[in-house]
C-alpha cells in the first residue's frame, strides 16, 4: 500500500502509482470528502466551467426576449404540426395514435 510523509508545512507527496491512477498532473486539484470520521476519499476536481470560456461561438447580436419567446412559440408550433401529422397518418391507416 502507497504512503506518503508529510513535511512540516503540512505538504505531502501523492506517491506516483495514485498519481497515475487518479490521473493526475502538476498543478491539479484534489478534493477530499470525509466518508466517515477520521476516514477521507480522495477525487481529482473536474475542471471549472470558466474552462469552457470560448466553446460557444458569440453571436453578431444580442438576443431580446421577444427573439427568444418567438423562437420557443415556433418550435412548439412545429412540435405540434408533426404530432398532428403523425396522428393524422396513423389514424388514415386505421391505426390509434
Amino acid at each position: 500500500m502507497p504512503t506518503a510523509t508529510m513535511t512540516s508545512k503540512g505538504q505531502i507527496t501523492i506517491p506516483i502509482e495514485l498519481r497515475k491512477a487518479l490521473g493526475l498532473e502538476t498543478g491539479d486539484k484534489i478534493d477530499f470528502f470525509e466518508v466517515e470520521t477520521g476516514r477521507f476519499v480522495i477525487k481529482p476536481r473536474t475542471a471549472s466551467i470558466r474552462d469552457l470560456e470560448g466553446c460557444i461561438p458569440k453571436l453578431d447580436h444580442i438576443v431580446t426576449i421577444e427573439e427568444m419567446n418567438q423562437a420557443i412559440r415556433d418550435g412548439a408550433a412545429e412540435s405540434y404540426q408533426k404530432s398532428i401529422e403523425s396522428s393524422y397518418s396513423a389514424d388514415s391507416r386505421g391505426e390509434a395514435a
